[in-house]
């Protein structure tokens, strides 16, 4: 049994980040539990489940047998996108919004595949590396190229274009990681113009958020209205914050307040100095995540590694830009604060994966 992880900063990190989440959601949620289901705890006891299994998660993916991850690393990749596709099912798949992410699992629990794919990536990509000699040049780009494209292709069709960003985004910065010439990286960044212009600019919806980032002021009853109001929440907190509770932007001013924006709520709550020290602790994680990226010598644990911490901190660092109005609005929640179980579960499975790989590090030394 590996029990060395319960005493590792990054362990203990990652438990101080779960009870600040469960904080958050109910500080944030209750107002609108109250008058959306006539319970204010209603969203914080479904989230206090949601850690209970995410701590399984955790503790469960430190236990699996490094080898077996070796060997079924692309395994993930296919079953995170047959499950993606199965939200075309009738039946199966839900949907919320306009966008069609869900899976209907039993006792009313949804799931949302997309999140288990951008974990998923990491251990694709690993095992196309490892076990190519290492070295891009001898890649078999024909059915990695298939083996990505099709999931995308299915994020895209959902529509979930944040996730697409962030396993595209990942896994450009991976490729260069492992020696992608500058001139490919050149002709990705021309290819991004045409894409940005189909998948953005194209599409009306984001293409108003586009101009509402750029001007949120120009429609700020409609287009801009979120993002100003997220804004508006984090200068109302100062430097030291209302108090905890006493938050107004989530008395129905600010939407998503316990999902997407809840950062807003927080630094509204506990103030600059709230935001800096979350900031910290999440700094902290990521630090350790490269950390162990690079201390591991196994080419394949060193890429999952990389991989996995590289998508953990592109999650914070898009969700915090759109709180504060530097990025357009995007529907990704912050990891560990925001209420919802798939991401939670996904997340913890994620960093028990990192724990594995440093703690069978120690073992062969």
């Amino acid at each position: 049994m590996k029990t060395k992880f319960l005493s590792s900063s990054l362990f203990l990190s990652i438990f101080a980040l779960l009870g600040i989440g469960l904080v958050q959601v109910y500080s944030s949620s209750y107002i609108f539990a109250i008058e959306s289901y006539g319970d204010g705890l209603y969203f914080f006891k479904r989230q206090l489940v949601f850690t209970l299994i995410a701590l399984i998660a955790l503790v469960a993916s430190i236990q699996i047998p490094f080898e077996k991850i070796r060997q079924y690393g692309w395994a993930v990749w296919v079953f995170a996108a047959c499950l993606l596709v199965a939200t075309f099912v009738p039946g199966l798949g839900v949907r919320v919004g306009g966008a069609l992410r869900w899976l209907q699992l039993p006792f009313g629990i949804r799931f949302e595949p997309s999140e288990f794919l951008k974990i998923a990536f990491s251990f694709f990509i690993a095992s196309a590396v490892c076990k190519n000699q290492n070295t891009l040049k001898n890649l078999k780009w024909g059915w990695i190229g298939l083996m990505m494209i099709i999931p995308l292709v299915v994020l895209l069709k959902q529509p979930d274009f944040g996730s697409f960003a962030i396993i595209s985004i990942v896994a450009v910065s991976m490729l260069f990681v492992f020696g992608l010439s500058l001139k490919y990286l050149a002709g990705v960044g021309l290819a991004s113009i045409p894409v940005f212009y189909f998948l953005v600019w194209n599409v009306a919806y984001r293409k108003a958020r586009v101009i509402a980032f750029l001007d949120p002021w120009s429609d700020p009853a409609k287009k801009g209205f979120q993002v100003i109001q997220s804004m508006l929440s984090i200068h109302s907190g100062g430097l030291t914050g209302q108090g905890l509770g006493q938050s107004q932007g989530k008395l129905f001013f600010l939407p998503e307040a316990h999902t997407d924006f809840t950062m807003a709520i927080l630094g509204e709550e506990m103030g600059f100095i709230g935001i800096c020290l979350v900031l910290a602790l999440y700094g902290f994680v990521v630090f350790r995540g490269f950390r162990i990226a690079i201390k591991t010598e196994d080419m394949f644990k060193k890429t999952l590694a990389l991989g996995l911490i590289s998508t953990f901190a592109l999650s914070v660092f898009i969700n915090m830009g759109v709180v504060m109005g530097l990025l357009p609005t995007k529907g990704l929640t912050m990891p560990f604060l925001s209420y919802g179980g798939s991401s939670l579960v996904m997340i913890c499975f994620m960093f028990g994966i990192l724990l594995n790989i440093e703690n069978s590090e120690h073992e062969y030394r």
